[in-house]
């Protein structure tokens, strides 16, 4: 089977072992360069034995045997078989071989020693720094270095020279070299790693992938990290120019237009447009938006992608599903850059000239975590549903909460199906209120909260919950994910509520200034009311996000307004978003603390944006 010679399995050899001793030029016949001609061809085909006998018969009649066999030992890399080429490796002299082919052959020893597990020997290969290394193999040096080094342990080290690989790199191949590095990172373990994270400086190169690992880990590393606002007037004679607004000339937007996911990528392409129009009452440039269809599988959603950028593209916006965003984002070349509609897979940290953005659980977890421990809340039991969200949503909560000083004193899951919660209820250990209520004779003052109860699940099962909780005389303050709340108004149902304090997008109560009123759209639209409400402001924020993610990038702190929430972007174009807290009161849902920041787009069109007013394309493929 023809085995993939990738830049991504090059491995860091940060500097070679060479010899200062170049041998003497040698001319080549044409015979000679037609059959190592055909050697390379072979081998580019998968017929490695064949290629490898070639090499080797050029070993026996060329005037260089030692390039030759070096050429084979390579080919019984290509196929997987590096331990065949052990004796050719030990049988070349170096002093007969050229200065490329001797930082060849170290490389090839290295990663033999890697297979034999003699870390020593690979760390000495990969670790000569007064020796220069051709840049050809560069990529291929700093991976096996990287190798040797987390075999040896040093998990920090390794993930730094993996750091110095990224920008080589491109494609699926970085995306899997960055998933090593942050994969690095995690082994050092939470407490490590904070405390690595706090002694960078803020330009370090590895700053941004602690934070990214930190993230993973389930710990919320933006903290109250946040700077100024993006858009913000510049002064003199750029008055009517917001700073890093840069809209580009054409964009497209992939979504799938029939299949389970339609509903959802409606709602986003609503929500999108809403935005488009608010930019045109606000004298808002705007692009050429052109449609597609990015279909259901990783394939169609490639070819929307190449489909775009023949139609001009400037920057494409999506897709949706986990796996075509992999797909898209796996591509080997990305001529235009790329805002994905959701994250790959474990959070891996996309490839460069991309963002990510996506409506992750994991975010509601760890802001249910810290929240809970600002209001002085260091216990916590936890109680979620089966569904995947609820589950990863606990995870996050579990690290972040315990990160900072917490204790989880319990987790329980509902089974799906289930209406009946007394045995879980009382299994629990959770306490009790006080028999005597406060104020009555001879009753205790009652004792300030220092624990709750943390709650991931749909409305339908948390209306279950709450009435039985009471039941059982479990006073916890509730704390919960927005699936809790249904998206709109319910009275009666929501009235077993009250007191339940969520995390949610702003826009839906309004509490984002400078956005379209949430109810005159959820009056004309049905996609922007009850939870789809949620995917319509995820559309409208990605419309906003638009002209800002080149700023966002390489401005770290910098924040939109977003109807989702506050937006913020990490140097590896990964958007995160800060939600707000809302209350049931007497069955009603109310924002927790106002409005969020006033953001509204640039007035007039800034120096480096399209033309205004450009049309509207929603043709596709």
């Amino acid at each position: 089977m023809r085995r993939l010679y990738r830049a991504a399995a090059l491995v860091l050899l940060p500097t070679a072992l060479l010899t200062a001793c170049v041998p003497s030029a040698t001319t080549r016949s044409p015979a000679e360069l037609k059959t190592a001609g055909h050697a390379r061809e072979l081998a580019a085909e998968g017929q490695f034995d064949d290629a490898i006998h070639t090499y080797l018969g050029l070993a026996e009649s060329s005037g260089q045997p030692d390039h030759y066999r070096l050429q084979a030992a390579e080919v019984y890399r290509q196929e997987g078989q590096l331990g065949l080429a052990a004796p050719l490796l030990q049988n070349i002299q170096r002093q007969r071989l050229d200065s490329g082919d001797a930082v060849h052959l170290d490389l090839l020893q290295a990663e033999l020693a890697l297979s034999q597990h003699n870390t020593p020997r690979a760390l000495a290969l990969t670790d000569q720094p007064n020796l220069s290394v051709p840049a050809q193999w560069l990529p291929r040096l700093q991976e096996l270095r990287a190798r040797a080094l987390e075999a040896s342990g040093d998990y920090w080290l390794a993930a730094r020279n993996r750091a110095m690989l990224d920008n080589s790199l491109e494609g699926l191949d970085q995306s899997q070299n960055r998933q090593a590095l942050i994969s690095l990172l995690m082994r050092l373990g939470p407490e490590a790693l904070k405390a690595r994270a706090k002694a960078l400086q803020p330009a370090d190169t590895m700053q941004p992938w602690t934070l990214q690992a930190l993230s993973q880990m389930g710990i919320d590393t933006h903290g109250d990290a946040l700077g100024q606002p993006v858009g913000t007037l510049l002064a003199g004679d750029q008055a009517s120019v917001r700073e890093g607004y840069l809209m580009p000339s054409q964009v497209a937007l992939l979504l799938p237009a029939s299949g389970p996911a339609a509903g959802a990528a409606n709602a986003i392409r609503e929500g999108f447009f809403a935005g488009y129009e608010e930019a045109a009452r606000n004298h808002a440039p705007r692009p050429l938006v052109k449609t597609y269809d990015s279909g259901n599988t990783p394939a169609s959603s490639v070819a929307a992608y190449q489909q775009a950028v023949h139609d001009g593209a400037r920057l494409v916006v999506g897709p949706l599903a986990r796996d075509a965003v992999s797909a898209v984002l796996g591509q080997r070349q990305l001529p235009v850059p790329v805002l994905s509609l959701n994250y790959l897979p474990d959070q891996t940290p996309p490839p460069a000239n991309t963002s990510t953005f996506g409506l992750l659980p994991e975010t509601e977890g760890s802001q249910a975590a810290d929240h809970m421990l600002e209001a002085g809340l260091h216990q916590a039991w936890v109680i979620v549903s089966d569904a995947d969200f609820a589950q990863r949503a606990a995870s996050a909560f579990k690290a972040e909460f315990t990160a900072k000083g917490g204790q989880i004193e319990g987790m329980s899951t509902l089974t799906s199906g289930s209406v009946n919660y007394t045995s879980l209820i009382h299994g629990m250990g959770m306490p009790l209120q006080p028999t005597s209520s406060p104020g009555s004779a001879g009753a205790e003052p009652a004792p300030a909260a220092t624990a709750g109860l943390f709650i991931s699940m749909r409305a339908e099962s948390a209306r279950l919950l709450l009435p039985q909780l009471h039941l059982a005389r479990i006073a916890l303050p509730v704390y919960a994910t927005s699936h809790v709340f249904g998206g709109s108004d319910n009275a009666g149902a929501d009235g077993d509520l009250n007191g339940v304090e969520f995390s949610d997008a702003p826009w839906l109560f309004d509490a984002q200034a400078g956005l379209p009123s949430h109810a005159s759209l959820a009056a004309l639209l049905p996609t922007a009311r009850g939870s789809a409400a949620r995917l319509f402001a995820f559309g409208m924020d990605a419309w906003s996000l638009v002209p800002y993610l080149d700023w966002m990038r390489s401005h770290p702190g910098s924040y939109l307004p977003g109807a989702s929430g506050q937006l913020t972007a990490d140097r590896l174009g990964r958007i995160s978003r800060r939600l707000i807290w809302a209350r049931f009161d007497n069955g009603l849902a109310h924002p927790i603390g106002g409005t969020l920041d006033i953001h509204t787009l640039p007035p007039a069109t800034p120096a480096t944006a399209a033309p205004p007013a450009q049309p509207l394309d929603t043709s596709g493929p």
